[in-house]
């Protein structure tokens, strides 16, 4: 079965709509056994357009996370989970998702997300770890597929609305019922939640993962437990994670059994995970003088390690709030104390750059790309740095020194179209920027872009072919949308 990409591309625009988890009951969607998988249903070629599809929705539908040293977090705790899982050698990608609700979920593809509102909540690092080895169970056990495969003769478009609607709960009530009414339009049913066979075995695969990786296997029923007891104070309101993957006693007994099995001993976390704490709560808070409070309350009692992010933190907050004398001063004593974290450098460098103190933006990022010449998050920072003092081809250079990963990242086509733009190249800026769109779901202005292209001056004869091809690419997949809206 073929599946075409601008196929995928409208199916998946229902996670727009997402099920809703309270609909009414004669719209109760089952799904019935998933059974075993040949592996034959998608190839690996069309699994990788579906995850993209699939990516590309997302961004046009929800906050997705653009912070660079949030995502190389992230991105490096989900790699040492794959590495330890049944298929190291498969593409996974993991993203942050900036919604406060408590969420995780396993897209097509290995796109796995995760909602600042659930890392805020975990206690270790193990317990975000412990979430992110269970989606990641998920894929590596094909539940997603199994459950495409037990209904092989429905239409792309349908089979494709019924996985978005699995992977994730639902937003609104209204519109959740839409996309019932949408599926159930082809008069067949289907169940939102995975089986409990299928919880039962992410968790069993999951918490193998977690141990093999070196993190505390106990902190998946501790986690767990600590979200079923809060249910008591949600009422109506169930985090997502839970309406997805119920937890019950009897789940949480056998995964504390489990547990049970390995040695006991300590797991403390990474500076890196409290560091990206703090900097998630910062960047998701509205009111920042309440963020200052909890900071300034850790400060004055927290343990040696809590008071130093704290210090961090706080950092960060008059940062937002742009009291940049206060911010340098925090983090240029927090660089010298600690010269062997980068955070600490990082952010006085980015002080520097939102004070337009740009000179100084750049030899501070200069000396930390010679310390840490593989960090991705510095370049990009330092990239931005040379765009604002308009020196285009440096910032070129450092760009294509970036890891083919990063370069499949929207950001990259963005910044790609700003140095084109300020090199005085338009056509390529426009190209550029097209592509940026159509990787963040918004189809017609990446055609729009590719129209300025072509009447750019400078187009020759390969450029032409390029936009020629993306244009008609993308004329068809909006043509799809429409036709199936």
């Amino acid at each position: 079965m073929k599946i075409k990409p601008s196929a995928i591309t409208l199916a998946l625009s229902l996670v727009l709509f997402p099920i809703a988890h309270q609909a009414a009951e004669n719209s109760k969607i089952e799904l019935p056994d998933m059974g075993d998988s040949t592996g034959t249903l998608i190839s690996p070629a069309e699994e990788k357009e579906y995850g993209e599809a699939f990516f590309r929705s997302l961004h046009s539908q929800i906050s997705i996370n653009q912070d660079a040293e949030i995502q190389q977090y992230i991105q490096t705790i989900g790699e040492k989970l794959v590495a330890n899982s049944d298929l190291p050698g498969n593409p996974f990608h993991f993203f942050v998702v900036l919604e406060n609700d408590i969420n995780a979920f396993a897209g097509p593809g290995g796109y796995i997300g995760v909602n600042s509102g659930l890392i805020l909540i975990t206690e270790q690092e193990s317990e975000l770890a412990s979430v992110m080895a269970h989606e990641i169970a998920h894929v590596t056990q094909r539940h997603l597929y199994r459950a495409a495969e037990a209904q092989s003769r429905l239409s792309i478009p349908t089979m494709a609305a019924t996985l978005a609607a699995i992977l994730l709960g639902s937003q609104s009530p209204a519109m959740g019922q839409a996309a019932i009414m949408a599926i159930q339009a082809g008069s067949v049913q289907f169940q939102i939640d995975f089986t409990r066979e299928n919880e039962k075995e992410a968790d069993r695969v999951g918490m193998q993962t977690l141990a093999d990786s070196h993190f505390d296997p106990r902190s998946m029923p501790t986690f767990f437990e600590r979200l079923q007891q809060s249910t008591r104070y949600y009422g109506q309101n169930i985090p997502e994670f839970l309406q997805t993957h119920p937890v019950t006693a009897s789940r949480i007994s056998d995964t504390r059994g489990r547990a049970e099995t390995y040695p006991y001993k300590q797991y403390p976390d990474s500076l890196s995970y409290q560091l990206t704490k703090a900097k998630i709560r910062v960047l998701t808070s509205t009111d920042n003088t309440d963020t200052l409070k909890y900071f300034k309350s850790i400060s004055a009692q927290g343990t040696t390690e809590q008071r130093i992010v704290a210090r961090y933190g706080l950092g960060l907050t008059l940062l937002k709030d742009e009291k940049f004398a206060e911010a340098e001063s925090i983090f240029q004593t927090l660089a010298q104390e600690y010269p062997n974290q980068p955070q600490y450098a990082t952010a006085l460098a980015h002080t520097a750059l939102d004070a337009k103190n740009y000179q100084v933006a750049i030899a501070r990022y200069k000396k930390l790309i010679e310390q840490y010449p593989n960090n991705e998050a510095v370049k990009l920072e330092y990239i931005s740095s040379l765009l604002k003092v308009g020196d285009a081809e440096q910032a070129r250079n450092v760009l294509f020194t970036l890891s083919p990963k990063t370069q499949l990242l929207p950001v990259f086509s963005e910044l790609l179209a700003e140095v084109y733009s300020k090199l005085n190249q338009p056509a390529e800026s426009h190209r550029y920027l097209a592509e940026y769109y159509y990787a963040t779901g918004q189809t017609k202005d990446a055609i729009l872009q590719i129209k300025l292209a072509q009447k750019s001056k400078g187009v020759n004869f390969q450029l032409a072919s390029i936009l020629n091809d993306r244009l008609n690419y993308f004329l068809n997949q909006e043509q799809e949308a429409r036709r199936n809206r």
